[in-house]
Parts: C-alpha cells; sequence; structure tokens
C-alpha cells in the first residue's frame, strides 16, 4: 500500500469516527509555496481534487498559518471560506472542524465539515489530532524513503558514469552517454557542456542531452560577456536557480540575442582548472522545480569528476606535445 492509499484510508476511518460529510488532508505543494489537496473523503461528490490554499485564506489556510485548531459549530458563510468545494456544495456546510498536523509549523491540516450543525466538541478535537499526528508519522515515513531511493538512484547513477571512461574510449561519445544518464537521473531534460574557446572570448556547446538550438548544438558559439553561462565562465562560480532559488525573470542561458527554450531551473557548475575555468556543465529545465540538497550535491559530485578527468586528458595532452 502506497502512502496515498494509506492516507485516504485513514481519512476514510476519521470521517466514519466523527460522522463528517467529508475528510481533507493538505499537505505542503513540494513545487510552491501552497498546500495542496493530499487525501480526501467525501460523502459526496463535489471535492475539488486539486484544491490548494495559502497559508492566508480560509479555514484551511488560517489553520496553517496560525498553528492552531479550529472549530465552527454553526458555520456563516460570510466569515468562513472552505474552499475545497466546487458547485454549490459549500453552503450546505454547517459546522467544521480542523487541526495542524504538528506543533512544528507549516506541516499541513486535517479538515472535517458536517451538514449538520454542531456536529463536533471540544473532545472530538483532542482525538482529531491524535489522527493528525498520525498522519504526519505516515508522511515523514513516507518522505525518508523516498529521500533513501533518491540517495540509491544518484550512486547508481555515478557509478554509471565512472564506469563509461572503460566502454567510451572517445571524448564525444564519453560525454554524450554522461549527459544522457545525468538527463535521465535528475529529470532535467535539458544537460550539455560549453568549453572555453582557445582565445577566451567564447564559448562553444561541445554536447547536450537534448538539443536547444535546432538538430544539433554542437560547436555552436557565443560571446562570453554573454548569457548567464558567460557569467559563470567569468566569474568561477556555480549557479543554482529553482523554486526556492530565484524570483521574477530568468535570466537568459546564453544571452538575449539566443533563440534558446526558456529555462525557469538551472544548475550551471564551472570546471575549473589550470587556473581557468575551462568549461560549464549546465542542467536546464522549463519548469520551476525544486532544487534540494541531494541534487546539488549530486550534480557537484559529477562536475568534480568530469573536472579530474579533463584535467587528467588535459595533462596526458601535454606530455604527448612533441618540445620546441
Amino acid at each position: 500500500m502506497d502512502a496515498k492509499t494509506t492516507l485516504e484510508h485513514i481519512l476514510t476511518i476519521v470521517g466514519s469516527v466523527f460522522d463528517a460529510y467529508s475528510a481533507v488532508l493538505f499537505l505542503p505543494n513540494p513545487k510552491g509555496n501552497d498546500f495542496t489537496m493530499a487525501a480526501a473523503f467525501s460523502l459526496g461528490e463535489h471535492v475539488k481534487p486539486q484544491a490548494s490554499v495559502r497559508a492566508i485564506k480560509g479555514v484551511a489556510g488560517w489553520i496553517i498559518k496560525n498553528n492552531r485548531p479550529l472549530l465552527i459549530n454553526n458555520l456563516e458563510r460570510k466569515k468562513a471560506k472552505l474552499g475545497y468545494y466546487d458547485h454549490d456544495e459549500e453552503s450546505q456546510i454547517k459546522a467544521f472542524m480542523g487541526c495542524p498536523l504538528s506543533k512544528d509549523k507549516g506541516k499541513g491540516a486535517l479538515c472535517l465539515d458536517s451538514k449538520r450543525t454542531y456536529s463536533f466538541s471540544d473532545k472530538d478535537h483532542k482525538i482529531l489530532f491524535l489522527f493528525a499526528q498520525l498522519i504526519q508519522d505516515v508522511v515523514s515515513r513516507s518522505s525518508a524513503v523516498e529521500d533513501t531511493f533518491t540517495e540509491i538512484r544518484f550512486r547508481r547513477a555515478l557509478k554509471q558514469i565512472m564506469d563509461l571512461r572503460a566502454t567510451h574510449t572517445r571524448w564525444p561519445v564519453f560525454l554524450t552517454e554522461l549527459l544522457g544518464i545525468l538527463s535521465e537521473t535528475t529529470g532535467f531534460p535539458y544537460c550539455f557542456f560549453a568549453s572555453r574557446g582557445p582565445d577566451g572570448d567564447t564559448y562553444a556547446l561541445e554536447g547536450s542531452s537534448t538539443p536547444m538550438f535546432g538538430d544539433d548544438d554542437t560547436g555552436l558559439e557565443f560571446d562570453i560577456q554573454t548569457g548567464l553561462l558567460g557569467w559563470v565562465f567569468k566569474n568561477n562560480a556555480p549557479v543554482f536557480t529553482g523554486m526556492e532559488e530565484t524570483k521574477g525573470a530568468p535570466s537568459p542561458l546564453f544571452g538575449k540575442e539566443a533563440s534558446a527554450p526558456e529555462t525557469l531551473s538551472v544548475i550551471c557548475l564551472p570546471l575549473h582548472f589550470q587556473r581557468s575555468t575551462r568549461a560549464v556543465l549546465c542542467l536546464a529545465h522549463d519548469e520551476s522545480v525544486e532544487i534540494d540538497a541531494s541534487l546539488k550535491d549530486f550534480s557537484l559530485m559529477v562536475a568534480e569528476y568530469l573536472t579530474l578527468f579533463l584535467e587528467n586528458l588535459y595533462q596526458k595532452t601535454q606530455l604527448h606535445q612533441p618540445s620546441a
């Protein structure tokens, strides 16, 4: 039984115990600043499956914002709004009871309602909080399991990347395979590698998991003074722009004149050796996604491995060059 099925089963029990019309659970949305409906039970068919609340709106929002329980046994429509029903179903609700999932703020809210006034009591509220604690425990355990699977996926990908040298001796093929693994593992559709030109004034694309310019990006050159990639080359500093890292319009990767797709989430990592930023490894997404600590660590490890690989390759090339 997965976490969502478990939560729905618990809400069915909650609804039965309190003789409620509906039981609704709101959890933090990992892709935004609001709280979305994670599970619901209802005797009717008018609960909005994609309902969401911000921590400032409606009775559920009030619970989340103040991290306090709420009991309303004679619901007045002008003063309280539920926000999770469609059609006119909400006008028939006469009583509401809800509580936060934890003493820690921002974990979510468990909400019940009834079509009968004075359906809930203070004693009911205490029992409801026990169910809320159970739900929070289920959510926490599910999150821990998901984190474990993510860690396993990243470790497996790192091993695949490190094994590439034995099976792919040509640099273009090695790079294509590496970028493909990177894209598949992280879910970022655009993963590409840009190298600095011999004069230091330009950079060129050497490979990509998915082309951003037509059928083939290889060899396309850009002025190092333009775009987010140019900034990374000049400043030798990584850039992480995702859901939590940036607000407003995204910076163009290759400058305003380039006809690349708009990207809302970006990881740009400089590859620095021989006293210069020689290349940049970039992951880009056309959606605003969370760039959490595990994703940052994984991408940084890939960049570090690639830097050591290229520095070793550079030194071998220098050794094989004829002396003057």
